[in-house]
């Protein structure tokens, strides 16, 4: 049995909408501040921009952004024969603990790829990658894991980190929706200017719009800035299939966020503003892994991560205050000795479920049929319709590269 609120059975259908090719933007605006904001509050529309956040946002008030960076995950490799196989390396096999782990090996790693024609590629057969100076990296099929297969690198120089070796070899990893492939320019814009910790295939889109100036403003207006860690993985571009949410799995995604950084949230709940939906999930995330360290202190780690539809099924029933759930998520960390959670969120958040950390988003325009665009029906319910009718009527660009939305959560 389910909770009422279960969003399981919720029919994809109802989260179409129409996009037309030409309203994609293929390419960021020349500044990225300049980008449309559409505002929506209680039910009313105005139209903005970028730069006119500080201008928007009440003194006192706090924006949570993702500073997770994006690699240049694709790489394309030759067979012997001289055929080109692409592969897209999505996260690191099971046994490294996390993404900078991984990220940080030298010589050689194992890692988990989507294959581009896998049936072309021989078992035991090594594919390789040349650049200058003499790098050489080669690539050998494991085995197969859901859809993906587990990927053997190896390299040399081997004195190089894999972070460095995609550096050297990889592609910027732009949506597959842009049907085009990636240029120079997509390596500076396809990245937000505030990111640090590499392991996204995917950027977190909300920031794309920000810059240093902007930053600046906001600061000078009383408004604090926090950073956490989700690092995207390619699930964020996979469509719903399933006639209903229960047929849909979302994909573990690695989170980071320290003791500091929740001591400070736990001062501003109330007054906290999500930029961007992997912002939100792992905000979420840490309010219900607070919940469970408030009812099993003794938790490990593992049993505190959240699967996808625990919320809806257990939790949902037991919630406690925000200021309840932090300090016992910091509580469980004081006595586990560590100062940061680094764990996997399968979290979903869909209609049926209430916000509890934030009281407004900022994220871009999603597509249809997307856990995205169910994440804005959650926070601002059937007006998503409105806000979207409204951007297409009135020329906005979508989705990665395109303008955006602020959404003052419904209570």
């Amino acid at each position: 049995m389910h909770t009422p609120a279960s969003p399981r059975s919720i029919g994809i259908d109802q989260f179409n909408y129409p996009l037309p090719d030409e309203q994609i933007a293929q390419y960021p605006l020349e500044e990225r501040d300049a980008a449309r904001l559409l505002v929506y509050k209680a039910g009313n529309l105005e139209e903005h921009t970028y730069r006119d956040l500080p201008e928007l946002l009440p003194t006192g008030y706090t924006l949570v952004f993702n500073k997770t960076k994006v690699v240049q995950a694709r790489l394309a490799l030759k067979k012997p024969t001289g055929g080109q196989i692409e592969l897209f390396c999505l996260e690191p096999a099971p046994r490294y603990p996390d993404i900078t782990t991984a990220m940080l090996e030298t010589g050689s790693v194992e890692w988990i790829c989507l294959v581009g024609g896998a049936n072309k590629w021989k078992s035991g057969q090594a594919l390789e990658l040349t650049a200058a100076g003499g790098f050489r990296l080669e690539a050998r099929m494991q085995e197969k894991l859901n859809g993906a297969w587990q990927i053997a690198f190896s390299w040399a120089p081997t004195h190089f980190s894999f972070a460095e070796v995609l550096e050297l070899a990889g592609q910027v990893p732009i949506p597959p929706y842009l049907k085009r492939a990636a240029d120079q320019s997509d390596s500076r814009r396809y990245q937000t200017v505030y990111a640090e910790a590499e392991g996204s295939v995917a950027a977190p889109t909300a920031g794309l719009h920000f810059t240093e100036s902007l930053l600046n403003r906001l600061a000078e207006k009383n408004i604090a800035t926090e950073k956490l860690i989700l690092h995207v993985g390619a699930g964020t571009f996979q469509p719903v299939k399933a006639d209903t949410m229960e047929g849909h799995e979302m994909h573990a995604e690695f989170i980071e966020v320290e003791a500091a950084t929740i001591e400070r949230l736990l001062q501003k709940r109330g007054k906290i503003i999500s930029v961007g939906t992997t912002s939100l999930r792992t905000l979420e995330t840490i309010y219900w892994m607070g919940v469970k360290a408030h009812y099993l202190p003794a938790a490990s780690l593992t049993a505190l991560s959240l699967e996808q539809w625990e919320v809806y099924d257990t939790w949902m029933q037991q919630a406690v205050p925000v200021e309840d759930a932090l300090k016992a998520l910091l509580n469980w960390m004081n006595t586990h000795q560590t100062t940061r959670l680094l764990c996997k969120t399968k979290i979903l958040l869909a209609p049926g479920y209430q916000m509890q950390m934030v009281e407004g988003l900022i994220t871009n325009f999603h597509q249809p049929q997307s856990t995205l665009l169910l994440l804005v029906a959650a926070a601002i319910g059937e007006d998503w319709k409105k806000l979207y009718q409204y951007a297409l009527d009135n020329q906005f660009r979508f989705l990665s590269y395109g303008d955006g939305s602020l959404l003052w959560c419904k209570k």
